[in-house]
């Protein structure tokens, strides 16, 4: 497509594809990318023995994690959306102190996960993965005190 720009005729950029979320696949392998499919493709050329992804490595994210609200008996994390990187952080921060009784009051706890039929909701996440959860507000059944 052509247009003028001060009487110049320019060409107009086409928008982008959008990018495919699956590996790209090249010979027998499947690569996350084109950059990493061109460097198995040189190594080949070159008859240079690889292995794509076959080894997995743990790794630890050093962070510090400052809870919302600190009760007699437990903290409580209050959530309106509930991230991928949020639920990362809210199982390992149980993982590395499994003595904290942490719990979550959701906003919404119907609200799902990701757009995804079969998405699971907050409250259905929270008890998978063993967190006590309310919402809207805090019981008052979560103090020790409570008459």
């Amino acid at each position: 497509m052509r247009s003028k720009v001060d009487g110049k005729t320019a060409r107009r950029r086409q928008p982008r594809k959008p990018r495919r979320s699956q590996p790209k696949q090249s010979g027998t392998f499947r690569f996350r990318s084109k950059f990493e499919a061109g460097i198995a493709s040189s190594l080949n050329k070159r008859e240079l023995a690889f292995n794509y992804e076959s080894q997995h490595y743990d790794y630890i994210i050093q962070a510090v994690y400052t809870p919302d609200f600190i009760l007699p008996d437990c903290v409580v994390e209050a959530k309106g959306l509930l991230t991928a990187e949020d639920r990362r952080k809210l199982r390992s921060v149980k993982q590395s102190h499994p003595d904290l009784d942490l719990r979550l009051c959701f906003q919404n706890a119907k609200a799902k996960l990701s757009k995804a039929p079969r998405s699971l909701r907050y409250w259905q996440w929270a008890e998978r993965h063993g967190f006590p959860w309310c919402e809207g507000h805090i019981p008052t059944a979560w103090f020790s005190n409570a008459a």
